[in-house]
């Protein structure tokens, strides 16, 4: 077994964990950290490095001849704006027996497109708890009943580029420095994470909510879990209903004791080895199931107790 972490970069705790569930699966497997930059601190921490092209069609054919040249097995893209390139190869990289652990093309491009997205239904909901949205904020406005909006981009992070808690005339005016806007009721609660793993017929194996305490240029320094949420059941028919597989992280808003979804990564989440910690081994049944393992057999032991997880930064010397 061979896995590529694609976009590998400094993710230094992803690359970690993904060597202990290929160790799990087989003591000679290794994991290949794969970088557009050579100058990335994956490289001194995984087994083999490769310096890739970049994850984009007039790369493909080098891509996959590389890949079979290097004996690689399985692809773990990191990364968001790789996700569809990988997705869209997944099915023919199988019959070369090379797995590549994301969803379905039809379901990334859903979770990318926040559009899209936020005009998911989810089947047999008593109510969606996906936050609404538009692309006009007059429709939104006749649509709900909010008077605070936020105005993000349609495609991409956007983190940066995002309007919160905006009055009409604002989140218009912030609307034109956009390039795609989009509109939502703001909604005042506590935001929330949910690390879960479905299987390639889209059923949850497990689930676990995590509170962002400390968020540092978009990524969560310090986080901990809410074990046994009264959202997990709600939590498990959306991520369902769209068809995923694989690692997820579902990003939502809890507000009134009511759960509002805001969007889906299709991938593993920069603080999601928490929700390994506490139970969730997504990477682990993701290498098992593409080995024809039956993940369903398998048990769930998530913990009861909270569990806190801070990331600060650690001396290496070699």
């Amino acid at each position: 077994m061979n896995v590529l972490l694609s976009s590998a970069s400094n993710k230094i705790p992803l690359l970690r964990a993904l060597q202990h569930a290929v160790k799990r699966v087989t003591s000679n497997g290794i994991v290949t950290a794969g970088d557009l930059n050579s100058n990335v601190l994956s490289r001194h921490f995984c087994d083999e490095f490769w310096q890739m092209p970049a994850t984009i069609e007039q790369h493909k054919d080098e891509i996959v001849s590389a890949l079979k040249q290097r004996g690689i097995t399985h692809v773990l893209p990191s990364r968001d704006g790789e996700l569809l390139f990988w997705a869209q190869l997944k099915s023919s990289l199988k019959a070369h027996n090379i797995h590549v652990i994301v969803s379905s093309p039809e379901a990334v491009e859903q979770c990318l497109d926040k559009l899209r997205f936020g005009n998911h239904s989810i089947p047999g909901a008593e109510s969606n708890c996906i936050i609404p949205t538009s692309s006009a904020l007059e429709a939104l406005k006749e649509n709900t009943d909010s008077e605070r909006y936020v105005v993000k981009e349609r495609f991409g992070a956007g983190s940066k580029s995002i309007g919160v808690n905006l009055n009409s005339s604002e989140a218009a005016e912030h609307a034109k420095k956009l390039s795609t806007p989009i509109y939502q009721p703001f909604i005042d609660g506590q935001e929330i994470s949910v690390d879960a793993w479905l299987s390639e017929k889209h059923e949850v194996k497990a689930a676990m909510c995590r509170v962002r305490a400390l968020v540092i240029n978009g990524e969560s320094q310090i986080t901990y879990t809410q074990p046994q949420s009264v959202f997990l059941s709600e939590i498990g028919k959306a991520l369902t209903s769209l068809k995923l597989s694989g690692p997820v992280v579902l990003q939502a808003i809890v507000s009134n004791n009511k759960l509002h979804i805001i969007e889906c990564n299709t991938r593993f989440g920069g603080a999601s080895t928490l929700g390994i910690k506490a139970g969730v081994d997504s990477l682990y049944w993701s290498l098992l199931e593409s080995s024809g393992e039956n993940v369903a057999a398998l048990p769930v032991n998530l913990s009861h107790e909270k569990i806190t997880q801070m990331r600060a930064a650690t001396d290496y010397y070699l």
